[in-house]
């Protein structure tokens, strides 16, 4: 869970990066038998059931994908409908015809997402909901290549599927996780920081993108039993926020 590729190594880094580096490698000897730990004990819990595509609603048409890690692939609830897909699918289908799919593997990381675009067919859409990065933070992705690669993704969205606009989902409070002990949440939490404010600032640069904040007080109730993953009310919580980005209708 823990390492430093070579932008820590070679001092290439942001400010935030330099900061959260010292602080990996102060806590460096518990924070790794606690991620071990963590990693042993943490419940694996399996991607919602349901469809992951489908029509819903009536009015001018509206083509989304949902691209992402588990929490797009609605890890943490038994069906979609519980999930962002779902959730957010219910917010838009009153005034638009929504054509929507899921495109999410537990586990994705930039990397492995670049990979599931090569394969996916040059459909077209007009928006794409991005929820992704958590996994190359945790995993110690350097932030340069992490976000490299995010760019090349935000690029496949808008050149090769004509993205009209992209929501940038932004990181959750993983300090607050109930999984993870202190200080592995705050080694973690710190790089995931670090990596949501790069999201923010892609935001900001690209004119189709926008940026979905997932700065929320969390409850451990309102957690999957794993600790880890969100349940059904932080899926309506990010369903509300993003559906906020949608104009009321599409003409």
């Amino acid at each position: 869970m823990l390492y430093l590729e070579d932008d820590a190594i070679r001092g290439r880094v942001r400010p935030a990066g330099r900061l959260q580096d010292a602080m990996t490698l102060k806590y460096l000897p518990i924070a790794v038998p606690q991620a071990l730990w963590v990693s042993y004990r943490a419940a694996k819990l399996p991607e919602a059931a349901g469809p992951r595509s489908g029509r819903e609603g009536d009015g001018p048409p509206l083509r989304m994908m949902l691209l992402g890690d588990s929490s797009i692939a609605g890890v943490g609830v038994q069906h979609q409908d519980e999930a962002l897909a779902g959730q957010l699918v219910r917010r838009l289908c009153d005034s638009r015809e929504i054509h929507w799919r899921v495109v999410a593997k537990s586990g994705a990381t930039t990397a492995s997402t670049l990979t599931m675009l090569e394969d996916e067919d040059d459909h077209t859409y007009d928006t794409v909901v991005l929820g992704l990065g958590v996994n190359d933070a945790k995993n110690g992705v350097a932030m340069s290549a992490w976000e490299r690669r995010y760019r090349d993704i935000l690029d496949i969205l808008r050149e090769r599927h004509a993205a009209e606009s992209v929501l940038i989902s932004g990181l959750p409070p993983v300090r607050q996780f109930p999984l993870l002990p202190w200080p592995l949440n705050d080694v973690v939490g710190a790089r995931v920081e670090a990596f949501d404010a790069i999201l923010r600032d892609l935001a900001e640069e690209y004119d189709e993108a926008s940026y979905v904040s997932l700065e929320i007080d969390i409850e451990a109730s309102q957690m999957a039993e794993d600790g880890f993953h969100p349940g059904p009310e932080l899926y309506a919580e990010w369903a509300d926020r993003a559906a906020r980005h949608f104009p009321p209708e599409r003409s």
